[in-house]
């Protein structure tokens, strides 16, 4: 879950927005099969990585379709396609100067007999003293690491004190980059705040020349002659994975240079929707890379959420403290969950997901605001005027196109937890529109005025449906067709205007059931104390 509010989730948002105002959209991402977590599986199962990979990528793209992330193309890094691009990439930037063989101490295990990937070494930050740093990265300051910087270093394996030895690898030269990322950093002006700031300062701090090899056998390798001992090393191949999945999809799209549009022209704009902790790779390293290589559009922003945890703990996998969406999915429907991680996300700061929340949420805003304006409206009006819209009527006070402007600027802008409340707080003006006109009572004396109330609320639903549809998709579809409509509300204009012009008099409903389900609070006790926890 943390995974999900960090990034995919505001991706899929703001992809479903764009494609919704009739831009061209491409969303591509894919499964980090060289990453260290799944040698270290592989390890512990006495797999083959290729084994846990597999397994791993068919759960993620299943958990996907579940939850409504519209990935135009969810690869993985281990397909010839990205082998093929990644040492391209290496060979330009070799040819131009950008990558250099030289030699470099690397951590090796004696127990183990084998020298250690960065992630399998661990050990004290010399930045802030973190105990649980990893070699490549700390996690607590955000510092990229190499493992001889650790202060007691040891094997996550064994917990031995790894020995460094000399070997001969090839660099990418980080530094040559330094005053040309200030530059471009300094017209990121609209950056978040957390993002241009951690950028700038580590930029402020000198570039490093990095390794980008290892003494590894799983991962892509070196194309040059000698080194097939060697792997280009996943800290620098897995970014690549964004261009290599754009080449993929154009591929089997039977456009092979499609991908261009998106990665050449000048006028595409690049989005990278990341956890904090990988702010440095696609804010300066990524960078660093396409402007060595030349030709490539640089991210146009890279919007990171900072942390989500869990009952006030850090998520961790490793002790099971987690939510995993799998499991999620087989007891409740997903658009809860996406309302609560959205109108929750942890845009500029740290958030907490609790299941005592989530029951609230989920009771207290998507049924009693937002499904029960839905039901009260369209089920009274399905009734009291034949399934159908009753009279013609104007907006209410034009309230809808107002909060349809405030979602789309927040949207455009990378701001989705302001989109959503946008949202309903239109939904709660409707709710106090129909108490105040009621129409159910005006029925019985005045049927033209119910009549009007009726239409006018049921214009402004059609453009939540629009304006939620980002956000809640699964039921966006169901009170698309509740409306009468067919089709996909994905397909709807993003026009307060043409979308109130939808509902005229005599258009004929469907017969509406509840949006939302209501939790008992049960729920939440249930839910924290398989963690062992009270709500």
């Amino acid at each position: 879950m943390g995974h999900i509010a960090g990034c995919y989730l505001a991706a899929d948002i703001f992809a479903r927005y764009h494609r919704m105002k009739g831009n061209d959209v491409l969303m591509v991402s894919g499964s980090d099969a060289h990453g260290t977590p799944i040698t270290i599986r592989a390890d512990q199962e006495g797999v083959e990585p290729l084994e846990v990979l597999e397994r791993y990528h068919a759960q993620f793209l299943d958990t996907w379709e579940r939850l409504g992330i519209t990935f135009d193309l969810f690869t993985t890094t281990h397909t010839e396609n990205h082998q093929r691009v990644v040492q391209d990439f290496f060979a330009r930037l070799m040819e131009l100067g950008y990558i250099y063989p030289d030699t470099t101490l690397l951590a090796f295990c004696a127990a183990c007999v084998r020298f250690l990937p960065d992630r399998y070494v661990e050990g004290v930050c010399p930045h802030c003293r973190n105990e649980r740093a990893r070699g490549d990265q700390c996690d607590a300051c955000g510092h990229t690491l190499d493992p001889i910087d650790l202060v007691e270093p040891r094997c996550s394996i064994c917990g031995g004190t790894p020995e460094f030895r000399d070997s001969e690898h090839f660099f990418l030269r980080l530094s040559a980059f330094q005053q040309q990322l200030l530059d471009w950093i300094e017209g990121r002006e609209h950056w978040r705040p957390n993002v241009a700031n951690s950028t700038r300062g580590f930029l402020q701090g000198g570039l490093k020349d990095r390794a980008i090899t290892r003494d590894l056998s799983w991962g892509v390798p070196v194309p040059l002659d000698g080194y097939a001992d060697k792997r280009i090393y996943v800290w620098f191949e897995a970014v690549i994975g964004y261009l290599s999945a754009a080449v993929e999809w154009s591929q089997l799209n039977g456009n092979g240079d499609e991908w261009e549009s998106f990665w050449k022209d000048p006028d595409t704009r690049t989005y990278y929707f990341i956890g904090k902790d990988n702010i440095p790779f696609h804010s300066i390293i990524w960078p660093a890379m396409l402007m060595g290589y030349g030709g490539l559009n640089l991210p146009y922003d890279v919007p990171a959420n900072e942390f989500l945890s869990l009952e006030n703990r850090k998520f961790s996998t490793s002790q099971n403290w987690a939510v995993w969406v799998p499991d999620y999915l087989d007891r409740y429907d997903p658009d809860p969950l996406r309302y609560l991680l959205s109108i929750n996300m942890p845009e500029s700061g740290d958030t907490d997901f609790t299941w005592a929340e989530f029951v609230r949420r989920n009771n207290d805003e998507l049924v009693a605001t937002y499904g029960n304006l839905v039901n009260r409206v369209l089920r009274f009006t399905y009734r009291n005027f034949d399934g159908q819209v009753p009279v013609d009527a104007a907006p209410a006070a034009g309230s809808a196109k107002r909060a349809m402007e405030a979602v789309d600027d927040s949207l455009a802008h990378t701001r989705f937890r302001a989109g959503v409340s946008n949202a309903f707080s239109l939904a709660q003006e409707a709710n106090r529109y129909l108490d105040t006109r009621a129409p159910w009572l005006a029925v019985k004396t005045d049927r033209a005025d119910a009549a009007c109330s009726l239409t006018a609320a049921i214009k402004a639903i059609n453009c939540l449906k629009v304006m939620l549809s980002p956000y809640l998709p699964f039921s966006s579809q169901k009170l698309h067709e509740y409306l009468g409509f067919d089709g996909l509300v994905s397909s709807e204009p993003w026009d307060a205007d043409v979308v109130q012009a939808g509902i005229q008099p005599g258009h004929i409903l469907r017969n509406p059931a509840a949006l939302y389900t209501k939790l008992d609070v049960e729920v939440a006790e249930q839910e924290a104390g398989l963690l062992g926890v009270s709500a």
